[in-house]
């Protein structure tokens, strides 16, 4: 049963919302609209899963003591900590939805600086991944590090100081060759998605399931 029920829910709404998708019908357009409708309770579930899921992760490394185990305590605090200021502490004491008090300063002091903090250790990030890209070893590489920099060049002013020519060229590869590349790749992801829909609707991929897909 742990396995036989979630597979046939997962095949039969699967297959009903590909048959819907090619039946341009007010019934069909219904059927889509009462399976939609359900989305936000089916959130609601995984998102007590997930809670749940992540809480046993990190009450046995607290418990083992493992390798950096109070990283755990800053998780696990502000998961319990902040639903509880938001919704069932007065706003007089720091909660309710207006945002003041501690749940007012623990998002745009802490999370709202962390979030800023792990964006722009991306850009250093990118500027290696790119340092190492444009290194010119071969003629693709070169050609790479050529329409890289004249793509760069031609989207701040110092561009146009170089002629005209600069930032027109720029649009140009951004208009044709990297729309052209970057459509063959979305053409993949989108096959790739599909792919891996159609075997978890009929079955072959079960990791999903978790320990039940064994």
């Amino acid at each position: 049963m742990k396995r036989t029920v979630p597979l046939m829910l997962a095949l039969v709404g699967g297959v009903i919302m590909i048959i819907q998708y090619f039946i341009p019908h007010q019934v069909s357009q219904d059927v889509f609209d009462y399976y939609t409708s359900w989305a936000p309770v089916v959130s609601g579930f995984a998102l007590i899963l997930g809670v749940g899921s992540i809480t046993r992760l990190h009450y046995h490394k607290l418990r083992a003591r493992e390798k950096n185990w109070p990283f755990s305590i800053a998780v696990l605090v502000p998961i319990y900590l902040m639903p509880i200021f938001a919704f069932f502490v007065p706003a007089s004491l720091g909660g309710g939805s207006e945002f003041p008090g501690f749940f007012d300063f623990m998002y745009t002091r802490v999370q709202v600086p962390i979030q800023a903090t792990m964006f722009s250790m991306l850009a250093f990030y990118i500027a290696s991944a790119a340092f190492r890209a444009f290194r010119a070893k071969s003629l693709l590489a070169t050609v790479l590090l050529l329409a890289a920099v004249i793509v760069m060049l031609g989207q701040v002013p110092v561009g146009d100081l170089l002629g005209r020519w600069l930032p027109d060229t720029g649009q140009w590869i951004l208009r044709y060759p990297n729309l052209a590349a970057k459509r063959a790749i979305e053409l993949g992801v989108g096959f790739g998605m599909l792919a891996t829909c159609l075997k978890i609707i009929f079955g072959v991929e079960r990791g999903w399931l978790g320990g039940a897909g064994r």
